[in-house]
């Protein structure tokens, strides 16, 4: 069974930095695809940045320069890196695990940006 849970989350003021982490079991993230997804009251799901097997990564415009997404093989980890967060990246942020047809998500870890 796999299971991905998001950890790191919480409340910053803007200009400050959280760093996300998705620790997985039953799956080996190496040989997958992983994504970072939020989702903002109200609005849908988007995806914020995504990392593939073979390592390279992309991320959505609006976290360019300042989200990392990294994955840690050893600890079956990947991790989004924040920075110089703005309250419009308040959000719900989902780990995302893609491999072939199969697609899994976390629970979720709620970040929230206000002074």
């Amino acid at each position: 069974q796999v299971q991905l849970v998001e950890s790191g989350g919480g409340l910053v003021q803007p200009g400050g930095s959280l760093r996300l982490s998705c620790v997985a079991s039953g799956i080996i993230l190496r040989i997958c695809d992983q994504a970072w997804y939020r989702q903002a009251p109200g609005k849908q799901r988007v995806l914020v940045a995504r990392i593939f097997s073979s390592g390279n990564s992309n991320y959505a415009d609006f976290v360019k320069g300042r989200f990392t997404i990294s994955r840690d093989g050893a600890k079956n980890t990947v991790h989004l890196q924040m920075n110089n967060l703005k309250p419009e990246d308040t959000a719900d942020y989902y780990c995302n695990v893609l491999l072939g047809q199969l697609n899994y998500w976390g629970q979720g870890t709620q970040v929230t940006v206000s002074s």
